[in-house]
């Protein structure tokens, strides 16, 4: 894995400096010209990528003056290596990534050198990066794939949430399992015919492949309490040549972010028909109460994650030489692009994009983050539920086309699609939570032991039982 690293980030290298560079590029008359590097399917970035680009909100800020050249990858080490090169200007990246991005510019010339500017989306938890085996894997728990092999990108947010969980398992990465580098395409494929036995990876890859029914969840990553997310880096050179460049983009991602908070099914179907990817799927991470939670600041937790995360990036390979985050995380560009209210804001952690509205089968309001259930019923219409039991009943009194319906994890909060949750009963339960979810059957089994009166019961067996008047 070590090895592995090394030759990934060389290649990277030699790739881009093969290019052009920004410098040379950006005659255009007298045209200024920025290069963003983004990941389309990497859908927590879309507030500073795809979402970003389709609306057309950096240019309309920058304005004819300026060339926008936005360049696509599926995973972070190719911006990585170019803005090593000179040749990104701004750059989304995942935390791991983000620590790989700073080490390597950091190392490099002052020229090359990046800094964190903001966040895209997060999960306070970890909820972004997941462990899946295929639908028929007998394995019950990341233990169960010992001795197996195991699909990650290596340097990855997924690859790391992967070490951390088997380490917190009982395995040796580098001993137990065999972890295999793949990019998240190819290792999905290897997944689905057999090359692999799990499959490690950032959203929305976990989320895509359970909803095609080509995968089970294995491991949550909100289970090891580990805030995940992904963030903006700027080359410092660039930002000093063109402060107006970066102000204007953070700037307009903000705009991005508030159009993805006030309209967050058009922003699914937005994202969906740029990328390719199920609009239902990206509703799941980007949706409201959605496993990712959009804000642009840069909130002490996350900071902190990234000091959490070094120690791991130094296990994973030898390439990673440590990072001095003094020097990487400056929010004073955000700061001025944001405006007064920062500091509340930076300070808080409430899902701005929260499910509301009035529960009409249960007949409350929904109020509770913690329990609070969608149904996406067609077209772009959306219905709230105060639970799951409540969202069991709607769906079995629902007459019609439905989606898509999500429903909270019992303990970790992770939302996750209602037909795919393990699902236990608990008859002794207020009328409202007879029935709970859970991502994974780890998480479901662990539940029974302290509750031992719940019992297992299947998606179609809650329907029926919802249907039946349980939960009344």
């Amino acid at each position: 894995m070590r090895t592995t690293l090394r030759a990934l980030l060389a290649t990277a290298l030699l790739a881009a400096a093969a290019g052009c560079s920004v410098q040379d590029a950006a005659g255009d008359g007298d045209k200024v010209k920025v290069v963003i590097g983004y990941q389309s399917k990497t859908i927590n970035t879309v507030t500073a990528g795809t979402l970003l680009r389709s609306l057309g909100l950096l240019e309309k800020r920058l304005g004819d003056r300026y060339v926008v050249e936005w360049q696509d990858y599926d995973t972070g080490a190719p911006i990585t290596a170019k803005m090593v090169a000179g040749k990104i200007d701004i750059g989304s990246l995942g935390d791991y990534p983000l620590l790989i991005n700073a080490s390597r510019t950091q190392a490099a010339a002052e020229s090359a050198r990046t800094e964190f500017v903001s966040v895209t989306g997060y999960n306070l938890h970890g909820g972004l990066n997941m462990v899946v085996v295929p639908p028929g894997s007998k394995a019950r728990t990341l233990a169960d794939l010992k001795g197996q092999k195991i699909s990650a990108s290596v340097g990855s947010a997924g690859h790391g949430t992967l070490v951390q969980a088997l380490e917190r398992s009982g395995l040796d990465p580098n001993a137990d399992v065999e972890v295999v580098n793949h990019q998240p395409p190819v290792g999905a494929s290897q997944l689905e015919s057999g090359g692999v036995q799990g499959y490690a990876q950032f959203v929305a890859w976990p989320g895509l492949l359970a909803y095609q029914d080509k995968a089970r969840l294995l491991f949550d990553g909100s289970a090891l309490q580990v805030p995940t997310f992904h963030g903006v880096v700027v080359r410092k050179a660039y930002a000093e040549q063109h402060p107006e460049v970066v102000d204007a983009f953070l700037r307009a991602q903000i705009d991005a972010t508030r159009y993805l908070h006030e309209h967050p099914v058009e922003a699914a179907e937005s994202v969906a028909k740029e990328t390719g990817l199920p609009p239902e799927v990206v509703y799941l991470y980007n949706g409201r109460n959605g496993i990712a939670t959009f804000d642009v600041t840069l909130k002490q937790p996350l900071v902190k994650a990234l000091e959490h995360d070094i120690p791991y990036l130094k296990r994973i390979g030898d390439g990673f030489e440590g990072v001095d985050l003094g020097r990487f995380v400056n929010d004073s560009y955000l700061r001025k692009a944001y405006g007064a209210g920062y500091d509340a804001d930076v300070a808080s952690t409430e899902n701005p994009a929260r499910i509301t509205g009035r529960d009409e089968v249960c007949g409350v309001d929904v109020t509770d983050p913690r329990t609070a259930s969608e149904i996406w019923v067609s077209g772009t219409t959306t219905v709230p539920a105060a639970t799951p039991t409540c969202l069991l009943r709607r769906l079995a009194a629902h007459d019609g086309p439905v989606r898509a319906a999500y429903v909270p994890d019992t303990v970790t909060g992770t939302h996750w699609f209602a037909d795919k949750a393990v699902w236990l009963h608990d008859p002794g339960g207020d009328e409202h939570h007879r029935f709970l979810p859970f991502t994974t059957q780890e998480g479901a089994d662990a539940y029974r032991k302290e509750h031992p009166k719940t019992e297992p019961i299947s998606y179609a067996e809650a329907l029926k039982a919802a249907a039946e008047g349980e939960g009344r």
